[in-house]
């Protein structure tokens, strides 16, 4: 009976313990979702803090899902706005996106596994895996061959950057037609000597799910299934394409950058561990988390301490088996981006410190929004994974101004954009949206909005642009 009076004490204690850490997390959030900072600032300007759903009708974005992970454990999840805005269904934290290229890194797991069994090297030539395809043997190959480990790490001079998914109404190919070219993408093979220089290939992972494929004997959303997803606890998450019906209960829809839906609600990518991941934030949060236990010990893990290790190793461009990296040591980051058509995400994760935030959008102009969060949560946390760019920016006079004024046009594309002058700024419609150019020098510019670098050519007749030190416009009138 003396136990009584103090079980009703701990109960009373722990049962009012919760409603406190709720409302400190909800008053975490609610600070996060009102001081998203831009990209870019410039020097000695205040800094402006944004709220979030100001921000995701700003860049014509319906819906955002959030997860952030603290000392090892999820700290909060939430979603906002729409996932369908046709049918008026809200996001919430079970609702699924399609990942796009953090398909990869998950994907990965499954080398890593076959590995840890025996079953593939990592090191040897991956063709004697491969069954009813092979990689094409050229000039490239002859000495050098293409292996897992190159595959996963962006060095095997495979070709086909990404893919651009098909609409419903599409016929849906084959893994070989895609590697064959038949599908809506080139052909892939090796036209560069393997480990000669990192080049991003979401065809080289079409590759590597052919592998695994061939060596387990099962589809990869199976294995993927049976092997990764359910020991990790990743139940909202599938690599079925097209997905099925089963999934499509708390799904969300893909959306242009003019905020318009996709036509069929989504395209579906037989690329499978390039991009055809659906999942959630808490999801990816588990992954994260399941790597940071293993490396801090954990032996019943997905993997063992030592493979992590290797699959958090730098190679060229900083890439592991898998995720890309930086920073160091204890501060070393893992992580990936991902687009889709109609969705874009991003997900970075400490190794050792048991932090992580996954951002994942329903829309082609998410990166930008995704990046804002992101600096709210990294400084509300002092994490300090990223800060925003600070810039310096110089006046010009009209008179100066004036001679970027005109139409340039980018030849490959059939692409026509005019430089206007007005209210004393440099402005444009271009397909990566308005731009409004701040001078930082007397040829470079730059859109804050949009991150958008311009660096002008000619010395003293302007003859063009360049657009991220990418695209190459040249004026024409």
């Amino acid at each position: 009976m003396k136990k009584f009076p103090l079980i009703i004490f701990l109960f009373f204690v722990l049962s009012n313990c919760s409603p406190q850490k709720d409302k400190k997390v909800l008053q975490e959030i609610s600070t996060i979702e009102n001081s998203l900072t831009k990209n870019i600032q410039i020097k000695g300007d205040s800094v402006e803090k944004m709220n979030i759903y100001k921000r995701m009708e700003h860049y014509k974005v319906p819906g955002v899902s959030i997860a952030v992970v603290e000392n090892g454990k999820i700290k909060w999840a939430k979603g906002y706005g729409y996932a369908n805005t046709k049918d008026s269904t809200k996001v919430n934290t079970e609702t699924l996106f399609q990942a796009g290229s953090i398909s990869k890194p998950v994907a990965a797991l499954s080398v890593l596994k076959l590995v840890e069994e025996g079953s593939v090297d990592l090191d040897k030539d991956v063709n004697q895996y491969l069954k009813g395809w092979q990689i094409p043997e050229n000039e490239f190959t002859q000495n050098e061959k293409v292996t897992l480990k190159r595959l996963l790490t962006h060095t095997a001079g495979m070709t086909v950057h990404g893919f651009p998914g098909y609409q419903q109404k599409d016929s849906f190919p084959t893994i070989i037609d895609v590697l064959d070219g038949k599908g809506n993408t080139p052909k892939i093979f090796v036209n560069t000597t393997p480990g000669s220089i990192w080049r991003y290939s979401g065809g080289g992972y079409t590759v590597m799910e052919k592998v695994v494929e061939d060596v387990s004997g099962m589809p990869l959303e199976e294995y993927m299934a049976k092997n990764i997803l359910s020991p990790i606890g990743m139940k909202n998450s599938t690599y079925q394409q097209p997905i099925s019906q089963s999934f499509q209960n708390n799904i969300s829809a893909a959306y242009y950058g003019n905020g318009s839906l996709i036509k069929g609600l989504w395209h579906n990518y037989p690329e499978q561990a390039a991009a055809g991941l659906w999942t959630t934030p808490s999801d990816l949060a588990l992954y994260c988390m399941e790597i940071q236990e293993i490396l801090k010990g954990k032996s019943d893990g997905i993997l063992s301490k030592e493979t992590v290790e290797k699959m958090l190793t730098k190679h060229k461009n900083n890439w592991g088996l898998g995720p890309s990296l930086y920073h160091e040591k204890d501060s070393l980051v893992f992580g990936h981006g991902g687009k889709n058509a109609g969705f874009t995400n991003n997900m970075v994760a400490y190794a050792h410190l048991g932090n992580a935030v996954i951002v994942m959008t329903n829309a082609d102009n998410g990166g930008q929004l995704a990046r804002e969060i992101e600096n709210s949560i990294f400084a509300y946390y002092n994490w300090p994974i990223r800060k925003p760019r600070v810039i310096e920016v110089i006046y010009l006079t009209d008179e100066e101004l004036k001679k970027y004024t005109g139409k340039y046009e980018l030849k490959e594309q059939g692409l026509i954009v005019e430089m206007k002058l007005v209210d004393g700024k440099l402005v444009s419609q271009t397909p990566l949206g308005n731009l409004s150019l701040q001078p930082m020098s007397s040829t470079k510019f730059i859109d804050i909005e949009t991150v958008t670098m311009i660096d002008f050519l000619g010395e003293e007749k302007v003859t063009g642009f360049l657009v991220n030190n990418r695209f190459k416009l040249l004026k024409i009138e």
